[in-house]
């Protein structure tokens, strides 16, 4: 509404418009120009308020950075799952029996439980991610070395197409489900676009030879013992000289920190099978599946990198 009107409103103008009381739509206005998401201009007798530039870049539907399938998709199935912490805590696993009534051994049942909207809500999720921090991801190392690059779950690719931009003399393709790259082939394709697709599941199917495999966001979703095979097989897959990028929210060593990280391990309790670890979680996963000489690399974002090769 805000963002369409031809200058700053009331809140009586806004509430009027989105049929809500004044005294409830005044106080949500007064707290999102706490938050930089809105302006107000004090005038006479009321104050007037308008959209932001940060909100015109990140809210608004039109914007090439809009987060607004992010903000979707956490209202619609995170915050659900979350008013059963209490009970995730107790029992240590996800709520998505509770929440929506599915089997809790298959999380993503609860990502795509309904219909392809559903799906689609999470896609946009995991491409608002990587408008915020793929850039950091792609250059948190320097990959030129690597000439065919595979990302894992890619999604839309998002982040495979940063890492293109990033290092144009490399081939960069996603391998995701049949169903997951059709609809980001559907949806979120771009002009010109430099990102391969490939459908395949590759827990229980072969990779695609490659010099580097990114990981993004996918080892946390999953017990231990499923991220070891998954590693091994990528560890026997990889050419000499080639490697992993895993890119994970890291939690420090010390346990106090950071709190975004803190969040998202309590998240994938409530949905997922997973956990967030420190550096040396994944280091010691790394080495359990062959792999050696592990860097690190916090990017001061909401992702970390971790950089790994196989050396013979």
């Amino acid at each position: 509404l805000l963002l369409g009107a031809p200058g700053p409103l009331s809140a009586r103008h806004v509430a009027h418009e989105l049929r809500t009381s004044v005294d409830g739509m005044e106080r949500l206005l007064d707290a999102l120009v706490g938050m930089e998401v809105l302006e107000v201009e004090p005038a006479e007798g009321t104050a007037l308020y308008s959209s932001s530039d940060v909100a015109n870049l990140y809210l608004a539907r039109g914007s090439s950075k809009s987060l607004h399938h992010m903000m979707t998709y956490q209202n619609q199935t995170v915050y659900p799952l979350w008013t059963h912490l209490g009970d995730a805590v107790r029992e240590g696993r996800n709520q998505n029996e509770k929440t929506f009534g599915l089997q809790p051994e298959d999380p993503f049942q609860a990502v795509y439980r309904s219909d392809d909207e559903e799906m689609l809500k999470f896609m946009g999720l995991m491409d608002s991610s990587w408008i915020l921090d793929g850039h950091d991801i792609a250059t948190a190392f320097d990959l030129s070395c690597f000439q065919k690059i595979v990302d894992l779950g890619g999604c839309t690719g998002a982040l495979a197409r940063e890492m293109a931009k990033a290092y144009p003399s490399s081939s960069v393709s996603v391998l995701d489900l049949p169903t997951v790259v059709d609809a980001a082939k559907k949806y979120f394709s771009r002009e010109n676009d430099d990102v391969v697709f490939h459908s395949g599941d590759f827990f229980l199917g072969d990779v695609p030879p490659a010099d580097l495999y990114v990981l993004a966001r996918i080892v946390h979703d999953w017990p231990e013992e499923k991220c070891l095979s998954l590693l091994r097989k990528l560890h026997d897959t990889c050419r000499p000289g080639g490697g992993v990028l895993l890119v994970e929210a890291m939690l420090l060593e010390t346990r106090r920190g950071p709190l975004m990280a803190q969040i998202f391990s309590l998240n994938m309790l409530v949905q997922m099978e997973g956990r967030e670890r420190p550096p040396s979680g994944y280091t010691r996963l790394l080495n359990d599946a062959g792999f050696h000489d592990v860097q690190v690399c916090r990017t001061g974002k909401s992702y970390d990198a971790i950089l790994t090769g196989r050396n013979s």
